[in-house]
């Protein structure tokens, strides 16, 4: 062992193996110690801390795991990369929701270990030196995001942190949710923040072009390829790579793609020359992926090496007041864009607002406020401000607002049969409580929000306590 520190402990049974690694390490002047078995880590482990580990999943005296879930317990610094035997990607997958900062899986060639091994002692490096993330109090903006909803609390709280890790995220969500800004989130807070955010749309993009368009090209390769062109990968190298609706990429380039993530070796379009390139991967689709999977459309290998770290970007309808939030801060930037004054929302457009269901999210919303600037002159936007299909659906919910203060005072004369008489009579609150809920969303034909608003109740609450309410059914039915 070298007199200087280790930079990286190769835990592996194989000498042979050992012993290539460490020539790939040093030759980039990275310190290397070995060990051949969980005991001899256990035991080089218990003199010092190392900023990386090359952790085998298979050894002699037990599973490799038992290693990353120690160090995982005991809040260590220590990165750890897994390395695992080809067709053990569900193990390896387990182990970056363990917490392993990436894997690698065997055979892989110098270039790849080396590029991987240099990334993570580099985010070592540089997670010393970082600020604390902020506190656990609720949040009302983050990066490009506004919101203070518990279920964007929890949207942060996945982005701080996944941010650090090299670890590809798989967000999903509704058209219009945000999932680019996720990733931007992602990039912006992790140690690849200095390189490049490079977002590549694979709906809008050309099928015969994309392969193109991710590994570039050579000048002549392909009729119309008038000159050398950069692709996504390489412009990312260093960075974030951000591949949004992935779903909708052929066949055939997710095995190229495929290829890249696991080796992280691009071969341009008419070109014979590799190159390595070092990214983190970010992916998204507004489709279920697992459902794309068993309908034969996206290869199963690939979605389990993108999703290690899924996040769920929630729909508008289910993030409570961040609706109002987010469409004062809209409607603060247009105001200002177009050098008008406007003092805000009439109580009545603010419920129109929070009773909409937004089937096309914070995008939709986004579009509704520009839209009242940009044809108004200023001051309180009202009713008669609204564009379609507020202006619509402001005629149902309106009505029902303004008369909702009587409607309620008739229901306690006409249902004055849910007072008991008798103690036999007497029903539980959650029973009455499952009982009311249920009516309202039915008068409301399944309207959510709607239902939730004439209640006095979050939409949020509504939809947690349907949740418990089809589980406690589900373990009914299987009695």
């Amino acid at each position: 062992m070298s007199d200087n520190p280790a930079d990286v402990l190769i835990v592996e049974d194989s000498a042979s193996l050992r012993k290539i690694y460490t020539e790939y390490l040093k030759s980039e002047s990275i310190v290397v110690d070995s060990a051949a078995s969980l005991k001899d880590a256990r035991e080089k482990l218990a003199e010092r801390a190392y900023p990386l580990i090359l952790l085998d999943i298979k050894l002699p005296d037990g599973d490799g795991f038992e290693i990353l879930k120690e160090l995982t317990e005991a809040d260590s610094q220590t990165l750890i990369i897994v390395m695992t035997a080809h067709g053990s990607i569900g193990k390896a997958v387990d182990a970056m929701r363990l917490g392993a900062y990436d894997f690698l899986e065997k055979p892989f060639d110098s270039r790849r270990l080396k590029s991987t091994a240099k990334a993570a002692l580099a985010q070592a490096a540089n997670s010393t030196e970082r600020a604390p993330l902020e506190s656990d109090q609720k949040i009302k903006q983050f990066h490009s995001f506004v919101g203070a909803s518990d279920a964007m609390q929890d949207v942060y709280e996945l982005i701080k942190r996944a941010a650090p890790s090299k670890a590809s995220v798989f967000i999903t969500g509704e058209s219009g949710t945000g999932k680019e800004l996720c990733a931007e989130a992602l990039h912006r807070q992790s140690v690849r923040s200095d390189g490049p955010f490079i977002a590549l749309n694979c709906a809008a993009i050309p099928k015969d072009l994309m392969e193109s368009e991710i590994f570039g090209h050579l000048k002549g390769s392909f009729t119309g390829a008038t000159a050398n062109r950069e692709g996504a990968a390489c412009m990312a190298n260093g960075g974030t790579l951000f591949l949004d609706e992935i779903g909708e990429m052929s066949f055939d380039l997710q095995t190229k793609l495929l290829r890249f993530i696991q080796t992280g070796i691009v071969q341009k379009v008419g070109s014979n020359k590799d190159e390595v390139v070092d990214v983190r991967f970010v992916c998204a689709t507004n489709r279920e992926p697992l459902e794309e999977v068993r309908a034969g459309r996206f290869r199963e290998d690939l979605y389990y090496r993108l999703h290690v770290i899924p996040i769920a970007m929630p729909a508008l309808r289910d993030r409570d007041d961040d609706i109002m939030l987010i469409a004062k801060n809209f409607l603060k930037r247009f105001s200002r864009e177009e050098a008008k004054k406007y003092d805000g929302f009439s109580p009545t457009a603010e419920s129109i607002f929070r009773q909409y269901s937004w089937p096309g999210n914070v995008r939709e919303l986004q579009n509704v406020v520009r839209n009242i600037v940009v044809l108004n002159q200023g001051g309180i936007i009202d009713v008669k401000q609204l564009p379609p299909p507020l202006d619509s659906f402001s005629a149902q919910v309106a009505p029902a607002t303004k008369a909702a203060p009587k409607t309620r005072r008739r229901r306690s004369k006409a249902n004055s049969g849910l007072l008991a008489t008798t103690l036999a009579d007497v029903r539980p609150m959650a029973e009455i409580e499952k009982l009311f809920i249920e009516n309202a969303i039915a008068l409301c034909d399944g309207n959510v929000p709607k239902a939730a608003a004439l209640l006095e109740l979050s939409p949020s609450t509504i939809y947690r306590k349907k949740i418990a309410w089809d589980a406690e059914n589900a373990v009914k039915a299987k009695a």
